[in-house]
């Protein structure tokens, strides 16, 4: 199977095993169950579709389907047992016993409140309670014989980021720009050492916008190489930022995947 490729299984019906606070800005959800045994780790930036129940559900309820039917299967649920569902990445698997960690990053409004169905859910989440995930592969997908990276993610690409660093082979080089809101959300990543891993803290880059800080880092380095394969994701204004500063600088389209997962407002 290739990397890349979507397994098509179905929806795999899992439980909470455990929940657990690894910084200021992000929670870690361990889930477990019999249909684990199914799944296929490909490393890099592997995601699934999340499905999650609201709280005011007492019944959960999955789609049957692996391939695209999902879609429509989910949306004919009636909305009293349709689940949420939501994209989330691989953090790390484990066979024995069959365990997969899912980050979540955790934002608060104002009155402390958290923010987003999926964190919301992640910050209330105790063991036991029920979850779906339908594999869906990798993002990661570099052209042939690609020479150095350029890996951009801002919190939301992190998991994802931090999947590609520990999947890369041992003498991948190049650079890694990485943006969080708060210093203690840094953490020690397996990498290769000819990957350099630069850290932006978005409270000391005077910069409130999610993604602008880790753009203009990227702006102020060298472009990589023209064979590089440049992988930005997260906010789509540093997504789409990243591609346009390669762009312009002369760096392949074709050498370029990117990925906005949500879109703020300035």
């Amino acid at each position: 199977m290739a990397r890349s490729a979507r397994p098509h299984q179905p929806p795999m019906r899992l439980e909470v095993l455990r929940t657990t606070t690894l910084s200021p800005s992000f929670r870690r959800v361990t889930v477990g169950g019999e249909a684990l045994a199914g799944f296929v780790p490909q490393g890099f930036d592997q995601w699934f579709r999340l499905f999650v129940p609201r709280p005011d559900q007492a019944t959960f309820r999955l789609p049957s389907s692996g391939t695209e039917l999902w879609y429509p299967q989910w949306l004919a649920l009636p909305a009293g047992v349709r689940p949420e569902c939501r994209n989330y990445t691989v953090a790390a698997h484990r066979a024995e016993p069959a365990e997969l960690d899912i980050d979540f990053v955790v934002h608060r409004g104002p009155d402390g409140a958290v923010d987003g169905v999926a964190a919301g859910w992640a910050e209330a989440a105790r063991p036991g309670d029920p979850l779906g995930l339908l594999d869906q592969g990798v993002l990661w997908d570099p052209h042939p014989g690609h020479d150095g990276v350029l890996l951009v993610a801002d919190e939301t690409g992190l998991p994802g980021m931090a999947g590609v660093l520990a999947s890369l082979p041992a003498d991948a080089h190049g650079r890694a720009v990485l943006e969080v809101p708060d210093a203690g959300d840094r953490r020690p990543l397996e990498h290769p050492p000819g990957v350099e891993v630069t850290w932006v803290v978005r409270a000391e880059a005077g910069h409130a916008l999610p993604g602008a800080a880790a753009l203009e880092r990227v702006r102020q380095t060298p472009l990589p190489g023209p064979d590089a394969y440049a992988l930005a994701v997260g906010e789509s204004g540093l997504a789409a930022g990243v591609r346009r500063h390669l762009v312009a600088g002369g760096h392949p389209k074709k050498h370029i995947r990117f990925s906005g997962f949500y879109k703020l407002s300035d």
